[in-house]
């Protein structure tokens, strides 16, 4: 179930799309949205972060939130979330740990495994074909966490499901590149592929690919990826 935060970005998100905040205007005070969406302040700040992490509105101090639609995110200025790490941190940090446990993943996976893939990937692909940028990147935070979990290895599903928020921020950084969207699910299906063969360096090996590819449409280039 998506949470408040999510709900609340997503209708935010219909707003910008269907014109009623066109691009470069300024969203309303935070008190007038929190009122017009039923949440607190804190979830909607939560949304606030969730699109500008997407590229769709950009956070001013002192002038307010503007929106920015369509723009891919200035490499430079790349947003934090609530994260202590840089984006590029917290890139390294995942090349660091995603391809070992979607290596186990390919070793373990079971036929129940194999349909929760399956889900998720669906789900990211119905969210893309309608834009849905929230979902898609939800979607994709799941589909992430879940190889943690397919690994097999306790130590590694605790550490992804410790680092969740921060792993769903640097999710959502590629797709302010509009160009984009539709490659991470793309590259999902290869890491999908390998690990139903049971191939397991093909498996890290796609993820790597997968998370260099990622950090590039967020504009981050790296040894280390």
């Amino acid at each position: 179930m998506p949470s408040i935060a999510n709900v609340a970005a997503q209708a935010l998100q219909r707003r910008i799309i269907d014109g009623e905040f066109p691009t470069g205007s300024a969203l309303p005070s935070q008190r007038e949205l929190a009122e017009q969406l039923s949440i607190s302040r804190a979830s909607l700040r939560e949304a606030i972060s969730t699109l500008e992490a997407l590229g769709l509105v950009r956070s001013q101090p002192s002038k307010g939130v503007f929106v920015t639609a369509g723009k891919q995110l200035d490499p430079a200025r790349l947003p934090r979330g609530t994260a202590s790490m840089t984006p590029q941190a917290l890139f390294e940090f995942r090349a660091v740990l995603e391809p070992a446990w979607t290596a186990l993943a390919a070793r373990r996976i079971d036929a129940a495994g194999r349909e929760r893939l399956e889900a998720i990937q669906r789900g990211m692909e119905e969210a893309l074909k309608v834009c849905d940028l929230v979902m898609a990147s939800d979607w994709d935070l799941q589909f992430h966490l879940c190889l943690a979990e397919l690994s097999g290895n306790a130590g590694l599903a605790t550490v992804a499901a410790q680092f969740r928020d921060q792993i769903g921020h640097s999710l959502r950084l590629p797709f302010s590149n509009p160009s984009g969207i539709w490659e991470p699910a793309d590259e999902h299906r290869r890491i999908i592929d390998a690990i139903f063969a049971g191939d397991s360096p093909a498996a890290e090996a796609a993820m790597r690919a997968h998370l260099s590819a990622a950090a590039r449409r967020a504009g981050i280039t790296s040894p280390a990826l």
